[in-house]
């Protein structure tokens, strides 16, 4: 008005009439002043046309219908807020486990259901569908193949024969028992490459599993538990594996020989000296008599080898990994699988506070939601 300027309003004005100091002191109730700030509308004549949109009851109505709009125009983005919050919270809470239950069988379910996530990743490994149980063949394809084959080599390159070792009768047993016992060498390390396989896979299945970082002991337990049923596959493993080399040590394989061609000259005259009986063309061939039912042999083996690990190990491992340690597990008592439920206190304090998080995102995500269904 002093400048004699309008002034376009982004709201509407409403006029009110508040307490003077006078009533301050006099104590005059609010009520009393609204009363008479509706008398003062109503019958001052620049106000009474007025008068319905003036007072500050009417003031009151306008803001509160104003702040209705301003929060309905932000449920949405609150509404969506506090939904992704709590998405987050229980996806780190899920991630860090559930609270262990109080019961036996509560305690005792969720163990097996531990150890049952961990041995399906285990079993994943092995049947392709995460890495590393290929490495199981390329043993075969790749170690013991190579070990065969050098073994053959060792033998095509040894010395040369010595006529007063070879018999008609026992010599070629004897030759080829000496080459064969060589096998186990090989055999025993394609035994130990493939249970050093399986045993990364364990520890790699275990560091693929959350819930065993949930329970550190229990972690341990299962860990100890895969190794000894791994070691014990290993034994049986070798032992069998090896039976199949000492089978092919102790029994020849009498048709090899009786298809070879009959040799009319046995070896010389009886009266003859023995080193004079065996000249070098018949103890060569001999030698590759010899070598060739060692090919036929190690032929048979290395495809024989390969099934028998797989059968005793791979197989094993992924059929009854944990049956030993289930049987185990049916005997303890609640102290000790209390025990092994023990959390590691950085996980359980971090679960409390997501937890309280969450309970006050989703008390807030209550209200919102009331808010929202009565406006």
């Amino acid at each position: 008005i002093l400048k004699g300027k309008s002034y376009q309003l982004k709201f509407p004005w409403v006029g009110v009439v508040n307490r003077s100091q006078a009533d301050i002191n006099k104590n005059v109730d609010m009520i009393a002043t609204r009363r008479r700030e509706r008398e003062y509308f109503s019958t001052t004549p620049e106000y009474r046309h007025l008068a319905h949109r003036m007072g500050s009851e009417h003031l009151t109505k306008m803001l509160s219908k104003h702040l209705e709009t301003v929060i309905k125009s932000r449920i949405p983005g609150i509404q969506s807020l506090i939904n992704k919050t709590i998405a987050e919270l229980e996806t780190e809470l899920s991630h860090l486990g559930k609270p262990i239950a109080a019961d036996v069988g509560g305690k005792l379910y969720t163990i097996m259901e531990i150890c049952r996530l961990f041995y399906q990743n285990f079993r994943e490994h092995l049947d392709g569908v995460r890495t590393g149980g290929d490495k199981v063949y390329n043993v075969f394809d790749n170690q013991l193949s190579a070990a065969l084959k050098s073994s053959l080599l060792k033998l095509m390159e040894a010395d040369g024969y010595q006529p007063h070792l070879i018999a008609p009768e026992q010599g070629y047993r004897r030759l080829i028992e000496s080459t064969l016992v060589t096998i186990r060498g090989p055999t025993e390390a394609a035994v130990d490459a493939s249970h050093s396989i399986l045993k990364d896979l364990v520890h790699k299945a275990m560091s693929e599993t959350p819930e065993l970082k949930q329970y550190p002991a229990l972690r341990v337990e299962v860990g100890n538990a895969t190794i000894e049923s791994l070691e014990r596959m290993r034994d049986q493993s070798k032992k069998a594996t090896l039976q199949l080399v000492d089978m092919e040590c102790c029994y020849l394989t009498v048709e090899f020989f009786r298809k070879l061609p009959q040799d009319v000259d046995k070896g010389g005259s009886a009266t003859q000296s023995i080193f004079d009986r065996y000249n070098d063309s018949y103890l060569r061939r001999i030698g590759s008599t010899v070598l060739s039912y060692v090919n036929m042999v190690c032929a048979t083996l290395r495809h024989s080898i390969p099934k028998s690990i797989v059968y005793c190990q791979v197989r094993e491992a992924k059929r009854s990994l944990l049956d030993f340690f289930y049987t185990e597990l049916g005997k303890l008592e609640q102290k000790r699988l209390s025990a092994l439920m023990n959390e590691d206190p950085a996980i359980m304090e971090c679960r409390s506070a997501l937890a309280k998080r969450l309970e006050l995102y989703r008390s807030a995500q209550a209200k919102i939601d009331t808010v929202a269904w009565s406006k």
